[in-house]
């Protein structure tokens, strides 16, 4: 920590706190997390320190005093983001646990979700810790069970968070674990004794609750589209088995416009880089054509990188076919060496090539001499036959 001078405290929780520090290298600005728990070892005792990208607040201070809600499109800019960050750890073998505002960072719109503490691997087996997540963002099976949780738990929290954002108000805020589930209860109603039934065999205790209907989630305003209550009902389906994941909620219709955005950005890139690779290209291009087949391929590859590559078997492609242009486009070379190694084609035929001759005095010379200083030699490989072929 000698490299950096503390500035002021951003945060603190229940295992550390945040500084704000700037490095005496570069003099920018970043985030410090300092743990609490000290270690000791044979050297030395002290403790860990994390340094991380600043960001301008978190979601909690986004929304905190606000007077009217975000917009619909603010709100779904971000939520696509969060799904974005679910899938990406979720696909990767771990699951947060603590999805909840304070831990979802934002910085001109780029939305960041942090604080890894509490995340396990999607392969470990249960029970878990049963008191994990933040009680108003915990799902019904980690409240109901002792510990029989899944990464689905993650989508329960970032729904709350969801309607959270849209309408400045919690969806489940329980004053404890059991005002909680009456809370949930309430909004969504009594669970089928179907998915009671799952929960009962990983705990030693019988559920008696009263039947509710449900209200309904609360409509506290009125900048909710259809698809987004679709997408909001499906991340806090009661049972886990029926809850959406977040590789299906990045396909749902409420994202449609993100998707699109997201695809023409990366057609914009991918346009810049076969630009440059073109212009590299340019000076070989005078000297083969394509034919109208390699234009109707080249068109069908273009459609396939268009579209993201699905798992599977390996496509057989036939390469573009070529034509050698004939000798009346290399009659307006200069160079007469050229011109004498190849032979009159015949027919439309490709030319024959002729062993070069140099021209000038009789005597031996060694080509070696004619190469540009700083230029190295280079030996091309043996050119074998396997199996019939090249």
């Amino acid at each position: 920590m000698k490299n950096y001078k503390a500035i002021g405290k951003i945060g603190e929780g229940t295992f550390s706190e945040v500084m704000k520090m700037q490095s005496l290298r570069d003099g920018n600005y970043y985030a410090c997390k300092q743990m609490k728990q000290r270690f000791e070892s044979d050297r030395k005792s002290g403790s860990l320190a994390l340094i991380c990208e600043l960001m301008d607040m978190n979601i909690y201070e986004l929304i905190r005093g606000r007077r009217y809600p975000l917009s619909e499109k603010k709100v779904t800019h971000y939520m696509y983001q969060l799904c974005k960050s679910l899938d990406h750890i979720h696909r990767n073998g771990i699951f947060h646990r603590d999805v909840k505002p304070e831990n979802i960072l934002i910085k001109q719109d780029v939305l960041k979700l942090g604080d890894f503490g509490s995340c396990r691997s999607v392969y470990s087996k249960p029970p878990y810790t049963e008191y994990i997540s933040t009680r108003w963002y915990r799902a019904p099976e980690c409240l109901l069970t002792d510990g029989f949780y899944t990464y689905k738990m993650d989508l329960w929290s970032a729904g709350c968070v969801f309607y959270e954002i849209a309408s400045l108000q919690p969806l489940f805020p329980g004053a404890n674990e059991l005002d909680q589930i009456s809370k949930i209860h309430d909004v969504i109603g009594t669970p089928a004794q179907k998915t009671l039934s799952k929960f009962k065999q990983s705990r030693a205790m019988n559920f008696d609750f009263p039947f509710k209907k449900g209200s309904g989630i609360p409509l506290l305003t009125t900048n909710l589209s259809p698809q987004c209550l679709s997408l909001l009902h499906a991340m806090v389906a009661y049972d886990p088995d029926e809850r959406i994941t977040a590789h299906q909620a990045l396909q749902h219709p409420y994202f449609q416009e993100q998707r699109k955005t997201e695809m023409r950005a990366l057609g914009s890139r991918r346009k810049v880089c076969f630009s440059e690779h073109a212009m590299a290209l340019e000076p070989l291009s005078n000297s083969w054509q394509i034919s109208k087949d390699g234009r109707k391929q080249k068109q069908l590859l273009k459609q396939e990188d268009d579209h993201p590559k699905g798992e599977g078997p390996a496509h057989t492609m036939e390469l573009p076919k070529l034509k050698l242009p004939g000798l009346t486009k290399l009659a307006s070379y200069s160079s007469p060496a050229l011109q004498s190694a190849l032979g009159a084609g015949t027919r439309g035929k490709v030319p024959v090539l002729r062993p070069l001759k140099f021209m000038g005095a009789s005597k031996k010379t060694d080509p070696r001499k004619d190469l540009k200083p700083g230029l190295q030699q280079c030996r091309l490989p043996t050119i074998t036959r396997k199996g019939g072929g090249y």
